[in-house]
């Protein structure tokens, strides 16, 4: 099981709440969040309650201030524990929606999805198997997007505002 510790203030200091399961409103425990230590799992933190806003995907490690997990500000409301995947990946991506368009699978990591394919859209995926995480920018940078399985017709069905991904990999760091 999962295990993540999150600290008002930098470097591990400060009012502390620890979780071990998902928590759609963490807005009772801190007020801010500048520090993380994640002892055990793979988390999905968002920057508002009910899994809404930006998205942070840390595994196990110590991320002594927000910049650290590529975070915009010190404002996490909720997260959710991923369950480890012990089978294969597959996924299948469109270049426009309703899964139209050129069609490419892929079982692995993408650090640039141009370089892949030619194309930075991605406006309809289908997840078959695994975790995976959605990037803005290449080399896993930029805004982060948590696709479990299941069809996402539109590129907002993943959370996004626009189609733009630049890199994506499968969520299996650290069990």
């Amino acid at each position: 099981m999962g295990k993540i510790f999150f600290y008002e203030d930098r470097n591990f200091q400060g009012r502390c709440y620890e979780c071990s399961s998902d928590c759609s409103d963490l807005s009772s425990y801190f007020n801010r969040c500048n520090s993380i230590r994640v002892e055990g799992g793979n988390w999905i933190l968002y920057e508002h309650p009910s899994y809404r806003g930006h998205q942070y995907y840390l595994w196990k490690g110590e991320y002594p201030d927000f910049q650290r997990w590529m975070g915009f500000n010190d404002s996490i409301r909720s997260c959710h524990f991923i369950p480890q995947h012990p089978g294969q990946y597959k996924m299948r991506i469109y270049e426009r929606g309703d899964y139209q368009g050129q069609m490419m699978e892929f079982f692995d990591d993408c650090p640039n999805t141009y370089d892949r394919f030619r194309f930075h859209d991605i406006h309809s995926c289908n997840v078959f198997d695994g975790h995976w995480m959605f990037y803005e920018e290449p080399n896993y940078k930029g805004r982060q997007y948590y696709l479990r399985p299941g069809e996402y017709k539109r590129y907002n069905d993943w959370g996004a505002s626009s189609p733009r991904i630049g890199s994506f990999r499968r969520v299996h760091h650290m069990f």
